[in-house]
């Protein structure tokens, strides 16, 4: 029976969509996950729950302990992990509130470890170099696209996530670089999570919601933490509605 991972972006990191949920403090080889496990059911199928930044948000994004959080849920028997995660527009049609589906990735991080391995163990047999042309699942996002669908919720079926360090944001220079390499939304977690899931060998998914423009869009207000809260506050019940429909059918 499958067991879905839940880690929980800013504006969705509380346990209220589990039904029967407990709380387990958890160890890992590379210390502790940024909450404890929140495990419950989603309609009758096993969740475990992590709040990404912790329950009150006291992880910066580069102090996230990205590997302890997936080690974590691959530890407790997770056998798909699906994400969320508020975004930043890099195009005119990823509109505020729209959820977009994420298929790639580029990480513009510089400080976070992006893998389990510290050493290979002696022999060039043993290198771990794990591929990831297609980082995220193709059947957990054919599953969220579908159910997008069947809730007429505004979404965009693929884009592209760059990742950037944090926790400031963007200068105008690198958004419209950004623009120029091809990336559609900016955040701060997804590229080391979805890397690490996949050395774990766990499919992996993301639902990323726009909730601004960045800065690259001149008329618009550049993008403050108050009004990302604000639009991920308006629009969370869409991610939800979708997790509770995508949950039983993986």
């Amino acid at each position: 029976m499958n067991k879905i991972g839940i880690i929980g972006g800013s504006g969705l990191d509380q346990p209220d969509i589990l039904t029967n949920a407990k709380h387990l403090t958890a160890e890992t080889p590379f210390g502790a996950p940024s909450s404890p496990l929140t495990c419950g059911t989603i309609e009758g199928t096993e969740i475990v729950l992590i709040a990404r930044h912790g329950h009150q948000h006291t992880h910066t994004p580069s102090g996230v302990n990205y590997r302890a959080n997936i080690h974590a849920l691959k530890e407790c028997g997770c056998t798909h992990i699906l994400a969320t995660t508020a975004c930043g527009s890099l195009r005119e049609q990823i509109r505020r509130g729209d959820l977009v589906i994420l298929d790639q990735f580029i990480d513009f991080t510089h400080r976070r470890m992006n893998t389990f391995y510290e050493i290979f163990q002696p022999g060039p047999e043993n290198a771990k170099h794990t591929p990831m042309a297609d980082p995220f699942a193709a059947e957990l996002r054919n599953t969220l696209v579908q159910a997008c669908r069947e809730l007429k919720v505004r979404h965009h079926e693929r884009g592209t996530v760059v990742t950037i360090e944090g926790p400031r944001f963007s200068t105008r220079a690198e958004s419209n670089m950004f623009r120029i390499w091809g990336a559609d939304v900016v955040n701060m977690s997804i590229a080391p999570e979805a890397a690490l899931a996949n050395e774990a060998g766990i499919p992996y998914a993301a639902v990323a919601m726009a909730t601004d423009y960045d800065c690259w869009k001149t008329d618009e207000a550049p993008v403050e933490w108050s009004e990302i809260l604000r639009i991920f506050g308006q629009n969370v019940q869409n991610v939800t509605r979708l997790l509770r429909t995508v949950i039983p059918r993986i």
